[in-house]
């Protein structure tokens, strides 16, 4: 019993550690390197990645990549970048795509992954912790929003 107890406690600690880890990171919101776009505001940034902008300023269409929902790295995006819950913007996809207004974005299992498809997709938009340089891949610059 006392071992059981353990292993939960221990699971726990790694995953309030790593949520806690992703919270204090910065998140950078990157894109293939053939985006024209070099900064974006977080109001344009939760129309892209809620799927209600689809196209870049030059006409190109957006590929929308996500980690998955529970993943502190989506979380830290939702809530510090977007600044919006992370169910908040799961109701939003759900909505379009039950509705048959729109599609999801793509989910994916891992930076590793994420950063795989945005260099080889042209369009595509995502995020990860703390991008200094990746091959064909570059970090949009995210300003505020102007009043």
């Amino acid at each position: 019993m006392l071992s059981r107890l353990a292993n939960v406690t221990f699971i726990l600690m790694t995953m309030l550690a790593t949520a806690a880890f992703a919270e204090d990171r910065t998140v950078s919101v990157i894109v293939n390197i053939d985006v024209k776009t070099e900064q974006l505001t977080p109001a344009q940034l939760r129309k892209i990645f809620s799927m209600r902008q689809t196209v870049w300023p030059d006409g190109q269409a957006i590929s929308v990549f996500v980690l998955k929902t529970e993943n502190p790295v989506h979380q830290a995006l939702c809530k510090n970048v977007l600044k919006m819950f992370p169910y908040q913007i799961e109701r939003l996809w759900n909505k379009l795509a039950y509705s048959g207004l729109g599609d999801k974005p793509i989910e994916l299992d891992s930076a590793e992954e994420m950063l795989k498809k945005i260099s080889s997709t042209p369009g595509a938009i995502g995020y990860l912790l703390d991008v200094t340089s990746a091959e064909n891949v570059k970090k949009i610059r995210v300003m505020e929003n102007s009043k």
